[in-house]
C-alpha cells in the first residue's frame, strides 16, 4: 500500500503525541512520595512559587490559613473579648464605723404612764426619739426610733418622811434593726408636796377637838380637847402616804450619754 503524504503526516502527528504523553507519565511516576512542594515543582517542571499576583489555588490550606488570620486581625477589639472571661467585681471595703460622744443628748418621749403607785425597779418601759440622732451626715437612728429604758428607783416617799420620787434611765436604743446597749444619765420626777394637806389636816382635828372640850368643861376643856384634837390629826396625817410620782404618757425627757458608743454603718 502506498503512503500519501497525508498518512505520512498523520503518522507522525500521532507519534508525537505517544512520545509526550509517555514522558509525562515518566514524571509523574518519577515524583518521590513525601516530596515538598518545591521539590515536586521542580521534578514536574512548575514554579514553586507563583508569580506575584496569582490567585491561590481554592480551598488550598494556605488560603484558608490567610482568610483566617485575616479575619482574626481584622476583628474589633469588643468582638476578641467577647471569647474572654471578665475578671471577678472586687467588693468594696465597708464604711467605717462611727461613734457618738459622750455627752450626746438624747431626746425622747415617753410611750407609757410611770407611777410610783404601780412601778416597781428594774421595770422596763418604751419611749420614741424626739429628734434623729445625727453623726456628721450620717443618721444613725431617725426621728420615731424606738429606745428603752428602766425605772432605777421607785420610791413612795413612806408616811410623812419625804415626798415620792421615780427615776428613769435608758439603756438601749434602736439601731438598724437591733437594739444597741447604752448607758445614760437618770431623770427623776417627784411627787408634789403634800405640807399644806398635812397642817389643814391636823388644824381641822384641833379645832374640832377644841369645840368638843368647850361644850364638856369650858376653857380648860376646850385646851385639852384642842390638844387631843391635833393629836388625831397628827395621826391621821401619819397614816397616809403623800401623792405619787407620776411620769405621764407623752411626756417629753432628755438623757445624756455617760460613756460613747460605737456603731458600724450598713
Amino acid at each position: 500500500m502506498r503512503r500519501t503524504p497525508q498518512m505520512r503526516a498523520l503518522t507522525f502527528y500521532m507519534s508525537v503525541a505517544l512520545i509526550v504523553a509517555a514522558a509525562g507519565c515518566t514524571k509523574s511516576s518519577e515524583t518521590p512520595q513525601g516530596a515538598t512542594p518545591a521539590e515536586q515543582a521542580e521534578i514536574q517542571g512548575t514554579p514553586a512559587n507563583p508569580p506575584e499576583g496569582a490567585a491561590a489555588p481554592a480551598g488550598g490550606a494556605g488560603g484558608s490559613q490567610a482568610a483566617g488570620s485575616s479575619g482574626q486581625m481584622g476583628s474589633s477589639p469588643a468582638q476578641r473579648a467577647q471569647g474572654q472571661t471578665a475578671p471577678a467585681a472586687v467588693k468594696p471595703p465597708p464604711p467605717p464605723p462611727v461613734t457618738l460622744d459622750e455627752g450626746t443628748e438624747i431626746p425622747v418621749r415617753i410611750v407609757q404612764t410611770l407611777s410610783t403607785k404601780t412601778a416597781e425597779n428594774g421595770q422596763r418601759f418604751e419611749t420614741t426619739l424626739r429628734e434623729p440622732l445625727i453623726v456628721g451626715n450620717y443618721v444613725v437612728a431617725p426621728k420615731g426610733a424606738r429606745a428603752y429604758g428602766v425605772v432605777a428607783n421607785s420610791d413612795d416617799g413612806g408616811r410623812v418622811k419625804g415626798v415620792a420620787s421615780i427615776t428613769v434611765k435608758l439603756t438601749s436604743i434602736e439601731v438598724n434593726g437591733r437594739d444597741l446597749d447604752i448607758t445614760t444619765s437618770s431623770v427623776t420626777h417627784q411627787a408634789k408636796s403634800t405640807k399644806k394637806t398635812d397642817a389643814v389636816k391636823v388644824g381641822v382635828a384641833s379645832g374640832i377637838g377644841a369645840a368638843i372640850g368647850a361644850i364638856a368643861g369650858g376653857g380648860k376643856g376646850a385646851a385639852i380637847g384642842a390638844g387631843a384634837g391635833a393629836g388625831a390629826g397628827t395621826g391621821v396625817v401619819l397614816a397616809t402616804k403623800g401623792e405619787p410620782a407620776v411620769i405621764p404618757s407623752e411626756s417629753p425627757l432628755t438623757f445624756r450619754l455617760n460613756a460613747p458608743v460605737t456603731v458600724s454603718r450598713n
